[in-house]
């Protein structure tokens, strides 16, 4: 059986063999094959073992299922085959049985995330949408019948995630169960959404946080104090200006240390297409000082999985920054002594130090820098965050398809130079230059 690395370009261009037909199985995902007929219909299998014979189970049709969609499904049923079950004998099952007078809240998410988010959202988006509702969702309304859910269910559920400081999640979580109820109705599963008549919890404004010259040079700093993982990552975040699940789960073999590559193909990135990305002098220095053996993940222990636990780091990178800043102006380090400095009671807080930044507010501090400071044309930039629509829109878009690799280079050396100078002062400048629009 031939095997071959299944991309999306790949699928899209393979031609069907005159008189057979072939299955192509994924180099990256054992059991996975496509099928493709003599008259070109393509289609997903797994291929699978349990109880001491091989079975098959039909994912679905190419394009339905493009390759990322097909590695998610195949990788949930994989978990049902790990825990004994024949997710075959499942499938012909529900074929022949109708469905039940009385569906829980649970039966019909499982189909919505199986028939519908699998093939049509992102996989970035479909795996946060199912980690968030099963998180914050499911555990309320897990047996309670679909058709019994009402506004006010809707209504205590976000009002309660918002009460609890957490507005950005509770607008998140009724945006999805909206676009749930709607699928349900559409599936004839239900008659009126739940949802109807309601709005966001919370009025939310667009975020335009980016770190000061003097934020900037703390971070960096405070990467360096608290050490692997999450330093490097941090760094890599900003000097990439990449997303923090693109860094932080990077794997070896898509990393070309000699050429100063990094490929993110299309199941890992937000917006499903595969994007490249230049390793300047300062990314390749954070990358070539990582542990070895260059294996698995970038950021592993064991190399098997990636690293988690980012809330935790940010208060580190958080408490060293302020510690440097205090240092910096002479002031005492801890809150004690500097309350007795400053003549500050117990009971009333601190003033602000440093307003409060995400790590994605690293990104934009990147792109900020670049178009502000080095001057960098806004498509470059675009094509640097690795964006769908940017500058370039309508038909000119349509024609226009240069990626401006060698731009992109020159302006992510160009920021990595610019980091350099402003945070190693004391060391020999390099040519920080600016490009022309």
């Amino acid at each position: 059986m031939p095997r071959k690395v299944l991309t999306d370009l790949y699928v899209e261009k393979i031609k069907p063999t005159r008189g057979r037909r072939v299955e192509i199985f994924d180099a990256n995902f054992p059991g996975l094959a496509l099928r493709v007929s003599e008259s070109g219909r393509k289609s997903w299998s797994l291929f699978y073992r349990l109880h001491g014979g091989q079975h098959r189970f039909t994912i679905g049709a190419y394009p339905q299922f493009l390759p990322a969609a097909a590695r998610t499904k195949a990788t949930e049923i994989r978990n049902q085959v790990d825990l004994g079950v024949n997710p075959a004998v499942e499938k012909r099952s529900r074929r022949n049985d109708p469905l039940p007078e009385v569906e829980t809240f649970e039966t019909v998410l499982a189909d919505y995330f199986s028939q519908y988010a699998a093939t049509n959202m992102a996989p970035s988006t479909y795996a946060e949408t199912k980690r968030q509702i099963e998180r914050d969702v499911l555990p309320h309304w897990k047996d309670l019948p679909l058709r019994d859910i009402r506004d006010r269910h809707v209504l205590k559920l976000i009002n309660d995630i918002a009460a609890a400081g957490n507005g950005v999640t509770a607008n998140r979580t009724f945006s999805r169960l909206r676009a749930f109820f709607n699928w349900s109705i559409s599936q004839l599963r239900l008659e009126t959404s739940p949802a109807r008549g309601l709005v966001a919890p919370v009025k939310e404004e667009a975020r335009d946080r980016a770190l000061s010259d003097d934020e900037i040079r703390w971070f960096w700093s405070a990467t360096e104090e608290i050490g692997w993982p999450f330093g490097p990552i941090a760094r890599l975040l900003l000097l990439t200006a990449q997303r923090r699940d693109e860094v932080s789960k990077m794997s070896w073999s898509e990393i070309d240390l000699a050429k100063g590559v990094w490929v993110i193909p299309a199941e890992r990135a937000r917006n499903s297409r595969a994007h490249e990305v230049h390793l300047s002098a300062g990314a390749l220095v954070v990358l070539k000082g990582l542990p070895k053996p260059h294996r698995g993940f970038v950021f592993s222990v064991t190399g098997d999985d990636a690293v988690s636990g980012f809330s935790r780091a940010k208060d580190r990178i958080d408490a060293a920054m302020k510690k440097l800043r205090r240092r910096e102006l002479r002031l005492p380090e801890t809150d004690d002594e500097l309350r007795r400095h400053l003549d500050i009671p117990k009971r009333r807080p601190l003033p602000v130090e440093i307003p409060h930044w995400t790590l994605h507010d690293l990104r934009r501090t990147a792109v900020t820098k670049m178009a502000e400071d080095l001057k960098i044309a806004p498509h470059i930039v675009d094509k640097i965050l690795n964006h769908a629509s940017g500058t370039i829109r309508g038909v000119a878009a349509i024609y226009n398809r240069a990626q401006y690799l060698d731009e992109r280079r020159a302006a992510l050396e160009a920021w990595s130079n610019w980091i350099l100078a402003l945070t190693n002062p004391n060391k020999k400048k390099t040519n920080v230059v600016g490009l022309r629009r």
